[in-house]
């Protein structure tokens, strides 16, 4: 029979085995010899959050991207510096849908993935990790993107508070190897009401100043050392895109001139004329006609 300390000491340690199950995990690093891309996931039902290798990341290159020829040599400097190891910004590009944002990114993880470039990408939901992110990555060799897909906030959200401490670079969030880029619809990042207006201020000269409402609002974007817009395509340059698109799948010239038709009433009824709706105006073309090269 057990003495009421072993007793103690028995449920002591049940109790320090239940405490140790819910209690937050460091992360494990993943192997890093499974991909160029990763994916920042949470376990079912708890446990600590991980990095998952993409199996089948996107093989998009810069040469695939069209239309957008001074975004996309800003954006490749700025990746080129940062692999070499030389100064380089947190990267926001903002603007029309479809455009070739995400993309352009996932294009330059191509161009410099033998350079030692990865991408890990991170939902909004999960921003309040990014310390853990970057505590995880700091001391590889490699040069890290956090990629950040369709970004917006609403009003008081968790992750808003997350991503300003990491893009300011704190005591806390700071490496050298690690550099944000992220894509939005939205300039600032969070809603803009007409209520915002009315806290703009005149001084005494006259000259129009912004409240503290309004301030809040662009100092997240305004971290972000490169700005980079996108807007919608003309006709000219989807008709372009599409017969890129449609030559890359095997259809020759005389198919790419008799589809302009339909590519254009493809984007009609999308209500789009974007570098997605002609892709995928372009595959529905090609798949429906295997004579070109596609089966």
């Amino acid at each position: 029979m057990m003495t009421p300390l072993e007793q103690f000491l028995v449920r002591a340690e049940a109790l320090l085995q239940k405490v140790e199950a819910v209690l937050p995990q460091a992360p494990r690093e993943p192997d890093w010899k499974l991909g160029y891309a990763f994916r920042w996931r949470k376990r079912n039902g708890g446990g600590a959050s991980y990095l998952q290798a993409v199996a089948h990341a996107s093989t998009i290159g810069l040469n695939d991207l069209h239309n957008v020829e001074t975004q996309k040599a800003q954006i490749e400097q700025n990746t080129r510096q940062f692999v070499q190891g030389r100064p380089a910004n947190n990267v926001l590009l903002t603007g029309a849908r479809g455009t070739g944002k995400s993309s352009l990114i996932k294009a330059c993880l191509n161009q410099f993935a033998a350079d030692g470039l990865r991408l890990i990408e991170v939902d909004k939901s999960d921003l309040a990790e990014l310390p853990d992110i970057v505590d995880l990555v700091a001391g590889r060799p490699e040069r890290f993107i956090i990629f950040c897909d369709d970004l917006s906030f609403e009003e008081g959200e968790s992750g808003y508070k997350a991503l300003k401490v990491a893009l300011d670079g704190s005591v806390a969030t700071q490496s050298d190897n690690v550099l944000i880029y992220a894509t939005s619809n939205r300039r600032h990042l969070m809603p803009e009401k007409m209520s915002d207006n009315t806290s703009y201020q005149h001084d005494a000269d006259g000259d129009l100043h912004p409240g503290e409402t309004v301030e809040e609002k662009i100092s997240l974007s305004e971290r972000f050392g490169l700005w980079l817009s996108f807007y919608p395509f003309k006709q000219d340059d989807y008709l372009a895109i599409v017969a890129h698109w449609l030559a890359s799948f095997g259809c020759t010239p005389e198919q790419i001139a008799g589809a302009r038709a339909e590519a254009l009433l493809w984007a009609l009824t999308r209500g789009s004329r974007s570098g997605r709706v002609a892709w995928q105006f372009s595959k529905d073309y090609a798949g429906k006609h295997p004579e070109s090269g596609t089966a």
